[in-house]
């Protein structure tokens, strides 16, 4: 029986396991498959306040871990497979260690990068199809590589592998990209990124050494046209990481978390939101490090609410 957990171990998760943790309510923290979350796959961030030169992703989530053990948060590996969430204490269904049970659960699991669903993909991950040029940047040195995407991850990730890559073509269906300008200058004054805007993906092309190209539609002429690369690179965005719940939690069409708005609260009293799983907006590591802030604030002041309301009785 714990006074609070928290699920996932993005920034969100983190910083609502420091405060919890400072606050003596010793959180259990369950990490995923990805510890640390999207962050362990990005490289040097440049916008988090207090890092004039830049900190790379991994490390920022392995200092926020240690400050989280350091007042006392516990963390597990494991799978939520389920919750119930009908009464209190609230259970959890942990793949290999059964059920926990909680006064307040923080859902902060984030959400996971999005396919094409165009055919070879699927097939082909692992064989040059990937959506973590940190992960596997490496493997395409003097390559030629593409990114698909218009935002800023895909223009992030474009300019990380010209690291690696002889040559990086963006490829986007539309003519404008979603990017900020910062980002687009950057990667444009870039002479290894060629463009190929207006372009719409129709399949992944792959011989028995993996990726050979991609075959797209040239929507200007409507002819279908093969951008030879070794890799494909997929950025086109995430979904979050709700299925675990059930249905039991209100979400927005596209399955996102809904909180009362200035708070971290969900339909449920004693259970919290925080990070990307509830952000449909700004998606930010500094903004989902604020909402765990006020998601460990709000579980703590339910926690009090709930000891009083027994010390009274």
């Amino acid at each position: 029986m714990y006074k609070s957990i928290i699920v996932g171990t993005g920034p969100a998760g983190l910083t609502a396991a420091i405060y919890l943790a400072r606050a003596n309510l010793n959180p259990l923290v369950i990490e995923g498959p990805q510890p640390g979350g999207q962050l362990t796959t990005t490289t040097e961030i440049e916008n988090f306040p207090g890092f004039p030169e830049g900190i790379m992703g991994p490390e920022l989530m392995d200092n926020m871990r240690a400050q989280a053990e350091r007042f006392g948060a516990k963390f597990i590996t494991g799978w939520v497979n389920s919750v119930e969430l009908g009464e209190r204490p609230f259970k959890l269904n942990v793949e290999d260690m059964g059920t926990l049970e909680t006064d307040t659960l923080i859902i902060s699991t984030g959400a996971t990068a999005k396919y094409l669903g165009i055919p070879g993909e699927q097939d082909n991950v692992g064989r040059g199809v990937s959506t973590c040029a940190t992960c596997d940047g490496f493997f395409f040195r003097n390559k030629e590589i593409i990114v698909v995407g218009g935002g800023d991850s895909a223009l992030e990730e474009a300019g990380f592998l010209t690291r690696f890559a002889s040559k990086v073509t963006l490829v986007h269906r539309r003519n404008e990209l979603r990017a900020s300008k910062i980002m687009q200058d950057r990667v444009r004054d870039n002479a290894k990124v060629e463009w190929a805007l207006n372009r719409t993906p129709l399949e992944v092309l792959a011989g028995d050494n993996g990726v050979t190209g991609l075959k797209v539609l040239n929507n200007e002429t409507g002819e279908e046209e093969v951008i030879p690369a070794s890799g494909v690179f997929v950025a086109i965005g995430h979904h979050p990481n709700t299925g675990f719940l059930g249905g039991q939690i209100t979400t927005d069409a596209n399955g996102y978390i809904v909180t009362v708005p200035g708070t971290s609260e969900t339909n449920i009293p004693g259970v919290f939101a925080c990070g990307d799983v509830q952000d449909t907006r700004y998606r930010q590591a500094i903004t989902a490090a604020g909402s765990g802030c006020k998601a460990a604030m709000d579980a703590e002041k339910y926690i009090e609410s709930l000891e009083h309301s027994a010390v009274m009785q």
